[in-house]
């Protein structure tokens, strides 16, 4: 056991590290975040399975699938969810105020509000639909990867993927922001109504997002640029595939209203941080024990 232990994958190691620092962050300010107790066990849970499916691996079809595909994307959605309850309670001073300043000075003006000049039912649809695959992007590559049963490949994606997600995490604990549909809802003068799409997605969005000061910096761009990166790098079909709608949601964050295009911007160097500090400890964990075997997936198991 302790063998398997100290062999786990870099994408086990930054959740369950991330989970600990959640865990350790929430016993620090437990009078101060509601449900606290909850989260505790959360986080503690989130180690355990992480542990647990680490010893289990891929010795069933079914944990094999659970492993390598529902777990991390379970992580990120709960995790996600939990800050919720964290980033207001541990961090009261939303910095959006600095953030239309520094938008207006770019643009001399503020970006969403002259927007407005092509705001339009169906380029509103387009967008917003644009704006909602994010949420299926890092599930579509790992699934094209792991099918081929490309394994190292697989890994690595996932691991990057996964630091993207909670490095931008960390940055809505460091720097909360609500964004522009929130703060700057008094300068605009048209609303942004669609046909038949963008009402519902958007509606279905701020539920199961909610209120989380999650706006700086974009993970929406950090994390769509990190997914087309990778397929550019090892799924060029895909990649094809993938440029427009990526490229779409990047725009979609800012005429959407929601994100700063600050934001995109620091959601763009959130990308090339993760690639560089991503490549740097996943090649140091290869030279510690590099994967035996170059092909996994839907074949093998």
């Amino acid at each position: 056991m302790m063998t398997r232990l100290l062999k786990f994958r870099p994408a086990d190691a930054v959740t369950i590290v991330f989970s600990l620092f959640l865990l350790v962050l929430t016993l620090f300010f437990f009078g101060k975040i509601p449900s606290a107790g909850s989260l505790v066990v959360v986080y503690s849970s989130l180690v355990l399975f992480q542990v647990v499916l680490i010893n289990l691996g891929r010795s069933t079809k079914f944990f094999a699938i659970v492993y390598d595909l529902i777990f991390p994307v379970l992580s990120v959605l709960i995790i996600f969810d939990s800050l919720g309850l964290i980033v207001h309670n541990i961090n009261p001073h939303d910095i959006d105020y600095l953030l239309i300043r520094l938008d207006y000075r770019i643009f001399d003006g503020y970006p969403t509000v002259l927007l407005e000049k092509i705001v339009h039912p169906l380029l509103t649809d387009v967008l917003q639909t644009a704006y909602a695959t994010y949420y299926f992007l890092p599930i579509i590559l790992g699934l094209a990867l792991w099918v081929k049963g490309k394994r190292e490949i697989f890994e690595k994606s996932v691991f990057l993927i996964l630091l993207c997600f909670y490095l931008s995490y960390i940055g809505y604990l460091l720097f909360p922001a609500l964004g522009p549909r929130y703060t700057m809802q008094h300068l605009q003068s048209k609303e942004l109504h669609g046909f038949l799409i963008s009402g519902p997605l958007q509606g279905m969005l701020n539920l199961l997002e909610g209120i989380k000061r999650d706006a700086f910096p974009s993970g929406h761009t950090g994390v769509a640029l990190t997914v087309i990166l990778l397929a550019y790098r090892y799924e060029r079909t895909l990649f094809r595939w993938l440029t427009v709608p990526v490229l779409l949601l990047i725009f979609a964050t800012v005429y959407c209203r929601y994100h700063y295009v600050i934001d995109v911007i620091c959601g763009i160097i959130l990308t090339v941080v993760t690639i560089a500090a991503g490549e740097v400890y996943y090649q140091f964990w290869l030279s510690r024990g590099p994967l035996k075997s170059k092909t996994f997936g839907a074949r093998d198991i």
